[in-house]
């Protein structure tokens, strides 16, 4: 049983556009987006456009049960590469032709967005009709202003082009990124959905609560991190702005909890008082990860009488291989925070990436060392879990030259499992590690493999053949996609993580010219 509150209900004679809202991956993720929910409310302030969600993997929206073939646009919110495989099935399951080539005006228009999309649109690029390149908030009301004065949109796409941030792949179009600039100015949630239901399959992942979007982009330059890259700069919501959304939110909802959402939530430049200030007024706050170098006593006690129980942190490996992504923290601070989250009484969840280039079996020894040490601090009433997931090189960051070597990351994987028996640590596999890698990676040809995958089961060995091989002077199937670098940059970028150089945080005020009007 499902029951929801704050959702939207229009009647459709004053409608002129039906827009469908589609995630494709199961409730309880689609309703911890932040994006999502946002893009939702957005809309539906449009007095003659009606936005309802469908969610997989129901092709039927939840508002009026409607059909997806039935709505004038549908747009999907895409946040990871495997949901791939979940879009061209609800397209199937639709009775909406897959290929965007042989739809007619009585079909649809299928609009994607999304990191993922955003970074490298190509390996869905047959089937969608129109990408949003960034903050897709900067662009759909006047995409639908757009749509509501064409007499055929589906054969008239060139006027999409007017608007910056839209890729369409009949064109092949440059594209340059879009993104809020002002986050005071950004949109914000003022009518949380409410979901009242004893099914933990439909229970957020993040609980009933407001999504507090304290800020946007990171200043950090982590060397693997697609969204570091694709999101910069860095923007923040002021003080002032997130305890009157905090506020408005709670009486249109009645929710006391409060879940802050940024890449990193301790880089906030007034995490301290916000804090303290959502804590005063009755919230209950807690967040999804905290950055290490930012982490204070103080922040975590704020937390902690908030309600948070755990601390989750990134120490991705060990120092030197840190260094080679642009994380430069000592082993010596994530023990001193593991212990002070300890003694306040959180439990610990640590993530750790494996399959470095310059990855030794040293270094692994030393890995599953330091693993043991950080776990021999745990006491009685206070848990400490590991995740180790292989590095997955990402379109739009110094990685994307690099290959992925699953034989390597499956030895890997082994060895650490016998090192680390009766330690509370979660592997992602290597096949899947494959599976994300050639779908960031790849180019349109990945749709070969989609299409496919709606009836079948895609085997290991398939899935190496479409494996990339991108030499450091190639063009890159998504190299008209501009997010505003300087050519070079990325290349530099790799070559300082081969020699273990630390650039310092934008914050600190000097600009690697990677991206335009930065600082």
């Amino acid at each position: 049983m499902l029951y929801e509150e704050n959702i939207v209900q229009k009647k459709l004679k004053n409608i002129k556009i039906r827009f469908g809202l589609i995630y494709p991956n199961i409730y309880k993720v689609a309703m911890s987006s932040l994006g999502y929910q946002i893009l939702y409310n957005l809309i539906n302030e449009i007095n003659d456009t009606w936005c309802e969600r469908i969610i997989y993997p129901k092709t039927r929206s939840i508002e009026s049960n409607s059909p997806a073939k039935d709505f004038n646009i549908l747009s999907f919110t895409i946040q990871f590469e495997e949901d791939y495989f979940n879009l061209v099935k609800m397209l199937a399951a639709s009775d909406i032709p897959l290929y965007s080539k042989n739809r007619t005006s009585k079909d649809p228009l299928i609009i994607a967005g999304g990191p993922c999309v955003t970074a490298n649109p190509m390996p869905l690029s047959p089937f969608i009709d129109m990408f949003i390149i960034g903050e897709g908030e900067m662009v759909l009301n006047d995409l639908i202003d757009i749509y509501r004065n064409l007499d055929n949109p589906r054969e008239q796409l060139e006027e999409f082009l007017e608007l910056d941030g839209i890729y369409i792949p009949k064109f092949n179009n440059k594209t340059d990124i879009v993104l809020v600039e002002n986050m005071d100015k950004a949109y914000h949630i003022k009518y949380p959905i409410v979901i009242h239901t004893d099914n933990e399959d439909y229970k957020p992942v993040f609980g009933n609560g407001i999504l507090l979007n304290v800020s946007r982009g990171c200043s950090r330059g982590c060397r693997f991190c697609m969204s570091g890259y694709l999101y910069r700069p860095k923007r923040e919501s002021s003080l002032e702005k997130l305890i009157e959304i905090s506020e408005i939110a709670r009486k249109n909802s009645n929710l006391n909890r409060v879940t802050l959402i940024a890449p990193s939530v301790s880089d906030y430049s007034n995490i301290n008082e916000l804090t303290e200030e959502l804590y005063k007024r009755g919230f209950e706050i807690s967040t999804p990860s905290m950055r290490i170098e930012t982490i204070t006593e103080e922040s975590l006690k704020s937390l902690k009488k908030s309600g948070q129980k755990t601390l989750t942190i990134a120490p991705e490996s060990i120092y030197k291989l840190r260094r080679s992504i642009n994380k430069d923290i000592s082993d010596e601070k994530i023990e001193k925070i593991c212990d002070l989250a300890i003694k306040i009484g959180f439990n610990l969840k640590l993530y750790f990436i494996i399959g470095f280039p310059n990855e030794t079996n040293e270094d692994l020894k030393e890995l599953a060392k330091y693993i043991k040490k950080i776990d021999s601090k745990k006491r009685k009433g206070i848990s400490i879990k590991f995740s180790i997931n292989p590095l997955i090189p990402k379109a739009q960051t110094p990685l994307q030259w690099e290959e992925y070597n699953i034989k390597s990351i499956k030895s890997k994987i082994r060895y650490l499992k016998r090192q680390l028996k009766g330690i509370n640590v979660k592997f992602d596999s290597a096949k899947i590690g494959l599976k994300q890698y050639v779908l960031s990676c790849g180019d349109e040809n990945i749709s070969e493999l989609l299409e496919y995958s709606i009836q079948n089961k895609i085997n290991t060995n398939t899935w190496k053949k479409y494996i990339p091989h991108y030499n450091i002077n190639d063009e890159l199937p998504w190299s008209n996609i501009d997010l505003g670098y300087n050519d070079n940059f990325l290349k530099e970028e790799r070559e300082k993580m081969k020699n273990n150089e630390i650039i310092p945080w934008c914050d600190e005020n000097k600009c690697y010219n990677c991206k335009y009007n930065c600082l």
